[in-house]
């Protein structure tokens, strides 16, 4: 696991520089990304060569966790995972992770703005949980050989730096609010993993070898076969273009072991749905990508009869903004949406509601988590809110007419998957 004290210290540069230098060395990388996370699994994505799955004890649970874990372990050389905000933060926290499948932690610590004391936070990493083991270290952002020997020489004995990365900002990714900007929006993206990766190299000799750890066979499979597939020729139409692209490689692998079969289109380009019995909205930037959406007329009108003929629909997120009335950008203007929805959205500087969510539906529990920048104002009642494990404030609205479900809940469709395919399966409730 590649861990860190807290968010904005370069885990995803250095997960992604370790995947992609172990991929030029012809090795089999896979990656993993710890708890509720749409755009770091894209870079990382792009820099092993294969999707990128969440481990989240939350959303998923243990045997979930442990069968994607064990299914990696039998087919890849390494299996790298990245940390969520700071080891220890959170219910469930990437310590909790690391400590329930034995992973040991490379811990980053950004060491821009620190001497000695870097020494002194990498031993309280090392040292605060005794289930959790911290097998070395990871000086980010040193400004001279000068400063990483001093850092280095701070670490206590037994607690190796494994590299010392030098400040450079032609190796830093851009950000945009929800985190990084996302891959498919950056052409140089695979030059500068080659370099992340070269840099790494630099710093550690090419030598850095995790040692083998054992992992016992999976208590479950991270999917149990169904009997029956209830969502059997069913196709589904998802929306996936640079507007709408939050989407859990494992929900798409939930709904095809419910027997649907996903097939994409873009509301930005195309001019109307793919032959379908169900449609999914998910979750992205429909605010930066408004004016397209707002122009084209004939998407609308496809997404509006497709409602009308009260067909399935779920809309999280980005999707339910697209649904709207209206939505309106940080710069003050007001975009018609498609109007299948009442209700108006308006972006704000800052989040506006974040935190995991467990949402009871008349089709069983749901897990997901919930992180946006809007605000709505409708005047549809909610059939149900979400609650938050960790007694957070939010607690996110579902709303329903018909077959359609909306809310700013991203859902984790491997949470129940019986309930998924019941908000996916056409015909009457």
């Amino acid at each position: 696991m590649v861990s860190a004290p807290a968010s904005g210290q370069g885990k995803t540069s250095v997960t992604a520089a370790i995947a992609r230098a172990n991929v030029r060395r012809g090795r089999r990388v896979c990656v993993f990304k710890t708890g509720p996370d749409f755009i770091d699994p894209m870079i990382l994505a792009r820099a092993c060569g294969g999707p990128v799955h969440q481990l989240d004890l939350f959303m998923g649970g243990l045997a979930h966790c442990r069968g994607l874990l064990h299914a990696a372990a039998a087919s890849a050389d390494l299996v790298l995972v990245e940390g969520v905000m700071g080891l220890f933060d959170g219910q469930p926290s990437s310590a909790d992770l690391a400590s329930a499948f034995g992973l040991p932690v490379l811990a980053v610590i950004d060491a821009s703005a620190m001497a000695q004391t870097f020494g002194a936070l990498a031993h309280g990493l090392a040292t605060f949980r005794g289930d959790t083991r911290v097998m070395g270290v990871v000086a980010n952002r040193v400004g001279s050989p000068g400063h990483a020997r001093m850092v280095g020489e701070s670490l206590p004995a037994g607690l190796p730096l494994v590299a010392a990365l030098r400040r450079d900002t032609e190796l830093s990714l851009p950000e945009r609010h929800l985190g990084l900007v996302q891959a498919m929006e950056l052409p140089e993206l695979d030059a500068l993993l080659d370099r992340w990766a070269h840099a790494w190299d630099d710093a550690t000799g090419g030598a850095f070898e995790p040692s083998p750890i054992a992992f016992e066979a999976p208590m479950g499979e991270a999917m149990p076969p169904f009997a029956e597939r209830p969502l059997d020729g069913v196709r589904i139409a998802v929306a996936n273009d640079p507007a709408f692209s939050f989407i859990y490689p494992a929900n798409l692998d939930v709904l095809r072991q419910l027997g649907a079969e996903p097939v994409f289109f873009s509301p930005l380009t195309d001019a109307a749905l793919p032959s379908c019995e169900a449609l999914w909205l998910p979750g992205g930037y429909p605010e930066l990508h408004a004016p397209a959406l707002s122009g084209n007329a004939a998407m609308g009108r496809a997404i509006r009869h497709h409602v009308a003929q009260d067909k399935p629909v779920l809309a999280e997120c980005g999707g339910l903004l697209y649904l709207l009335e209206s939505l309106t950008d940080v710069a003050g203007q007001r975009h018609a949406m498609v109007g299948a929805l009442p209700g108006h959205a308006v972006m704000r500087q800052r989040f506006a509601a974040l935190g995991l969510q467990a949402v009871t539906l008349p089709e069983g529990e749901l897990r997901g988590h919930s992180f946006h920048y809007s605000t709505l104002s409708t005047e549809m009642q909610p059939v149900a809110r979400g609650r938050n494990p960790n007694g957070g404030s939010t607690a996110e609205a579902v709303y329903r007419q018909g077959r359609l479900t909306a809310s700013y809940i991203h859902h984790y469709f491997a949470s129940n998957p019986r309930a998924t395919a019941a908000l996916f399966r056409p015909g009457a409730h």
